[in-house]
């Protein structure tokens, strides 16, 4: 059985640092493309991040410099080290698999590229 559990939302202020983490089992997790979305209230969930099984990164340009994707194969866990928050940055977080294995790119950031999806974690930023 497929599983993927995000941990590590919270209420943070501005400025804060927040670090999420998605617990992955049931899958072959060091072959998949692992990816973070969010989607704030009212809106669609947009795409964040991705990191692929060889630890190359992409990131949506809004995080670019305050964000960091990262993943530990031996523990099956996924990460989003998030500094310099923002309150446009609340939203429900949400990590993805993916087992298309092609060159990190924009490519990613369309939500039908995923196999497998967390259940989510909330991330607040008071201004």
């Amino acid at each position: 059985q497929v599983q993927l559990v995000e941990s590590g939302g919270g209420l943070v202020h501005s400025g804060g640092s927040l670090r999420l983490s998605c617990a992955a089992s049931g899958f072959t997790f060091s072959s998949y493309v692992m990816g973070w979305f969010r989607q704030a209230p009212g809106k669609d969930r947009e795409f964040v991040a991705i990191v692929s099984w060889t630890g190359n990164t992409y990131y949506t340009d809004s995080v670019k410099g305050r964000f960091t994707i990262s993943r530990d194969n031996t523990k099956n866990t996924l990460f989003l080290q998030m500094n310099s928050l923002k309150p446009e940055d609340t939203a429900v977080y949400y990590c993805a698999a993916s087992s298309n294995r092609l060159y990190v790119s924009n490519w990613y950031a369309q939500k039908d590229r995923y196999s497998y999806w967390g259940q989510g974690t909330q991330v607040i930023v008071s201004s």
